[in-house]
């Protein structure tokens, strides 16, 4: 049985004594927010992944993630690919989960649950993490865009769903083209991996799932309304989005759409998980936040959007059109000059600089104007630290932040959940990865959906606006994939079709506007 504590419940368990190692471990800002003893606990009980064996692997690393993520080693697992190196995870021996009210905090059949308080939350988790004993652990995780209602002080406004969760593996598989570097908490883990890396994937066929068409006026009207609102000097900047609802028939194919995507996109970087409630395949264009052992903070802010396809001379004229465009280079300054104050909070004075401003980036279906804010940790802070103080990243939300929060949750749909939030890669030496939540696919209580928005302005026109989101969901609508029923009596297998994930030569056309829920 899974025992439970709480702060209420008296003692817990005494302090464990950690080795001490030559690395800097992560240093925690202000005062802890858990208990010492509870914290020690969890982290004595963090899963050592001790066992360590290098081999051979194919030269694609997406294919060998999506095999090892349909292998069902582990219940849970999770995918991220970072500057050409793709991380895989299963099999969570550790997990921190944190809530408007508690974090939670489990490992080896035990759990603790502590009051989430203070100005900063994740200061509870800066402090959780820099306990863990061995400085060669790495976590996985997600964080939902409702985190920055508790972050900005709206406590009632984040909900009762869980905010934010990591997973400490039981296996960490770091994939590059022919290598795989495998580490496991036993020895068996590494004794299974092995075969999986190398093992050919079982065919099954798919095919391309087709969306609903979908009613603009609604989104329309909420443009028109923030618009308003903006000239009325309420806030500069919003972004709105909306949801696609995906059919329940035929069945999604997580996996499979997260490869046909990956190859037909170029993202920042790209995630596929199943984990802490939350499955979802991504593309994300941007970082939230990337900050390295040296404590040198990186943030890249990407607004301004134009369609980027297949024809060379249009794709230029777009560009052209995007840089000239005084709607879309107003709404990239105002994120850049709020990216750059939330960098400086939280760094060293005068390191704080603007080292790329308005490049293009293309990513997938759509080129954006980017831009690259840096800065060195002032002493004291922590990578979470840098989470707190750029989470939600401007770019998914607006200017003023507070104002820009009020506007998203009185003019949307639903709660975004993980849309425009985070997906999470941290590491004992104190670095910290995360991904934006964006051009995503996302599974969660029976559901499936897509969800894209845009930066309102004052200049904004809804059709415009509703245009830019059609041309975002093009990253990802056409690479979804559905299971095919299989034929009555034939064999079916549990794997995808490598073989068929990119679309026909004759299916090649990105959808129009029209295409597009």
């Amino acid at each position: 049985m899974r025992s439970e504590r709480s702060w209420a419940s008296g003692p817990g368990p005494a302090p464990v004594e950690h080795p001490t190692s030559g690395a800097r471990p992560p240093q925690v800002s202000g005062a802890g927010l858990v208990r010492s003893d509870i914290v020690d606990a969890w982290a004595a009980s963090v899963p050592r992944l001790e066992h360590v064996v290098d081999v051979a692997a194919p030269d694609d690393p997406a294919e060998t993630a999506v095999r090892l993520a349909r292998s069902g080693i582990a219940e849970e697992y999770v995918v991220y690919e970072r500057a050409g190196t793709w991380y895989f995870a299963a099999g969570p021996g550790a997990e921190l989960t944190m809530d408007a009210r508690h974090l939670r905090l489990s490992a080896g059949g035990h759990a603790w649950n502590v009051p989430t308080t203070g100005d900063n939350p994740l200061q509870g988790v800066a402090q959780a993490l820099s306990a863990v004993p061995r400085p060669d652990w790495r976590c996985h995780g997600w964080a939902a865009f409702e985190l920055a209602h508790l972050l900005h002080g709206d406590a009632a406004a984040a909900g009762t769903e869980p905010l934010l969760h990591l997973m400490f593996p039981m296996v960490d598989v770091e994939l590059t083209p022919g290598q795989a570097r495998i580490r496991g908490a036993t020895p068996d883990w590494v004794r299974r991996l092995p075969d999986l890396v190398t093992a050919p994937e079982p065919a099954s066929a798919t095919t391309e799932l087709s969306l609903p068409a979908a009613d603009p006026q609604p989104y329309h009207r909420a443009v028109a309304h923030t618009v308003r609102d903006i000239r009325d000097r309420r806030l500069e900047k919003a972004v709105l989005s909306r949801v696609v609802p995906l059919p329940d028939q035929p069945e999604l194919d997580l996996i499979a759409s997260y490869l046909a995507g990956r190859r037909r996109n170029t993202p920042a970087r790209s995630f596929l998980f199943d984990t802490g409630g939350w499955r979802a395949a991504g593309f994300s264009p941007e970082t939230v936040v990337e900050v390295d052992s040296a404590g040198q903070v990186r943030s890249q802010p990407l607004a301004g959007t134009r369609a980027f396809g297949s024809d060379a001379t249009e794709n230029l004229r777009l560009r052209e059109e995007l840089l000239g465009d005084a709607k879309e280079v107003h709404e990239h300054a105002i994120s850049v000059r709020l990216a750059a104050d939330e960098v400086g909070a939280i760094c060293r004075p005068g390191s704080v600089a603007v080292t790329e401003f308005m490049s293009v980036q293309e990513r997938g279906s759509v080129q954006h104007l980017a831009s690259r804010v840096t800065g060195l940790l002032r002493d004291g802070e922590t990578a979470w630290s840098a989470l707190a103080a750029l989470f939600p990243a401007v770019t998914v939300t607006g200017a003023p932040k507070p104002a820009a929060l009020r506007t998203i949750r009185s003019r949307e749909s639903e709660p975004r959940g993980l849309y425009g939030g985070a997906v999470l890669m941290a590491e004992g030496d104190g670095s910290l990865d995360a991904a934006l939540a964006l051009r995503t696919v996302f599974q969660r209580g029976g559901r499936s959906w897509l969800r894209a928005g845009a930066g309102v302005m004052s200049q904004s026109v809804p059709d415009r606006e509703w245009e830019e989101t059609c041309e975002k969901l093009r990253s990802i609508a056409p690479h979804l994939r559905a299971r095919r029923a299989a034929p009555a009596g034939s064999r079916t297998h549990d794997g995808a079709d490598l073989d068929r994930t990119d679309p026909p030569a004759h299916s090649t056309r990105q959808p129009t506007t029209k295409d597009m829920p």
